[in-house]
C-alpha cells in the first residue's frame, strides 16, 4: 500500500512506483474477492513489509480482513529500514512471535548499497542486527551470488565472524542461520543474466558460507543448491514437447498493484502476466482469466511446447546455473517479451 524503500537489482517483483493507498482501498480489494474464496488471507505489501508508520494498524487490518482460520503470517520478513529507525518495531515483532528476520547482503558495504539501490542500506543492516539480537530475534543472513558479488562473499564471512553472530544467536537460544543462492532470473533479476553464476564460480564461495548453505537447504553439495548448467537444461528441454496449464494447478495467490492491476504470483507482476484491473474488470472476470490461462504468459505456457521456448530463447552453450522451473520461467518471460515486440 506504500511501496518499498529499496530498488534491489535482484527484485523478482520488479521496481514499481510507491503508491499511497488507503484503508478503504484495501477493504475494497478484500471484499471484491471474498465471495469467491473459501478462505482469504490479506497482506498490505508485496516487497519490504511495514514500510509505513502505521504498520501496527495495518497488521490488525489485515488480520481483520483475513479469514479467522487463515490469518496473515509474519514469515521471516521485516523492514530493515524500520528496524534501524523505530525503537518500537523490534519489540513489536518479538511480541508477534518472530524468531528470525532475514537480512540480505551482496558483499561489503558499497556493493550491498548498490544492489539494494539505496545508500545506507548496509549500515541499516548492521543496526538491524544489533536491534534484533537485543530483542531476542536472530538475524538470518542471505547473500546473493553472481559473478560480481562472489568476489566479495569473503566480506560476508568476515562480518559474521567479527560480529560473533553464531555465539550471539546461541545466547538467545536460536541457532544462527545463513545461506547463499543466486535468486531468480526474472523481474529486475533478469538483467543480471550477463553476470549470472556459473559452475566455475561455486569454487569461490567461502567454505563457511557453503557449509551454512548446505545445512539450510539440507543438501549434500553446493551444486545441488545452484542447479544445473543452462546448456544441460537446453539439451533436455529441446526434446520436450509438453505444455502446462498454470491457472488450473496454481492456488489463487494474487498481486494487486497501486493501480489495481492484478497478476498471479506464479509469474512476475508485469504485463505478460496481467489478468486485468480489479476496478474495471471485477474479481470474477479476473479469476476466470486465471483459471482459463488467459494472461499472455499463461496462454503461451499452455499452448507453446517447451522445446520451442528453449529453441527461441535459450543458449545451448551457456554454463549459467538454474533450477529447472526457474529456467522455464526465465524462458517464458523472454518469449513473451519477444512476442510483444513483434
Amino acid at each position: 500500500m506504500l511501496g518499498c524503500p529499496n530498488r534491489c537489482r535482484h527484485c523478482f517483483v520488479g521496481w514499481r512506483p510507491n503508491p499511497k493507498l488507503t484503508e478503504s482501498d484495501l477493504r475494497f480489494v478484500a471484499e471484491a474477492f471474498r465471495p469467491y474464496a473459501k478462505t482469504l488471507t490479506v497482506y498490505d505489501w508485496n516487497r519490504e513489509p511495514d514500510f509505513g508508520g502505521d504498520y501496527k494498524e495495518k497488521w490488525e487490518l489485515c488480520k481483520e480482513l483475513s479469514s479467522p482460520d487463515r490469518p496473515p503470517e509474519r514469515f521471516e520478513l521485516a523492514s530493515v529500514w524500520r528496524l534501524a529507525r523505530d525503537g518500537e518495531y523490534a519489540p513489536w515483532l518479538k511480541g508477534l512471535g518472530v524468531k528470525y528476520v532475514q537480512l540480505t547482503l551482496f558483499g561489503g558495504e558499497e556493493l550491498t548499497d548498490s544492489f539494494t539501490g539505496r545508500r545506507g542500506a548496509y549500515q541499516d543492516i548492521l543496526k538491524a542486527i544489533d536491534v534484533l539480537l537485543e530483542n531476542g530475534i536472530a538475524p538470518r543472513i542471505q547473500a546473493f551470488v553472481n559473478k560480481q558479488t562472489v568476489q566479495e562473499l569473503y566480506k560476508v564471512e568476515e562480518l559474521i565472524d567479527r560480529l560473533e553472530l553464531e555465539k550471539r544467536c546461541e545466547s538467545i537460544g536460536i541457532p544462527f542461520a545463513c545461506f547463499v543462492h543466486q535468486g531468480s532470473c526474472d523481474g529486475e533479476g533478469e538483467k543480471l543474466y550477463p553476470i549470472w553464476v556459473t559452475s566455475d564460480d561455486l569454487e569461490k564461495i567461502p567454505d563457511k558460507l557453503a557449509k551454512y548453505t548446505l545445512k539450510h537447504f539440507n543438501k549434500r553439495t553446493i551444486q545441488e543448491v545452484f542447479g544445473r548448467e543452462e546448456r544441460e537444461l537446453y539439451r533436455e528441454l529441446i526434446e520436450d514437447d509438453t505444455t502446462e496449464s498454470l491457472g488450473s494447478t496454481a492456488p489463487a495467490v494474487l498481486y494487486i498493484d497501486g493501480e489495481f492491476n492484478v497478476t498471479p504470483n506464479i509469474g512476475v507482476p508485469s504485463e505478460p502476466w496481467l489478468l486485468g484491473n480489479l476496478k474495471t474488470d471485477g474479481a470474477e472476470k479476473i479469476l476466470d482469466r486465471l483459471k482459463g490461462d488467459k494472461s499472455p504468459a499463461q496462454y503461451v505456457r499452455a499452448t507453446v511446447p517447451l522445446k520451442e521456448l528453449v529453441r527461441d530463447c535459450g543458449d545451448p552453450e551457456s554454463k549459467r546455473l538454474f533450477g529447472r522451473e526457474d529456467y522455464i520461467e526465465y524462458l517464458l518471460n523472454r518469449y513473451c517479451r519477444r512476442e510483444a515486440q513483434e
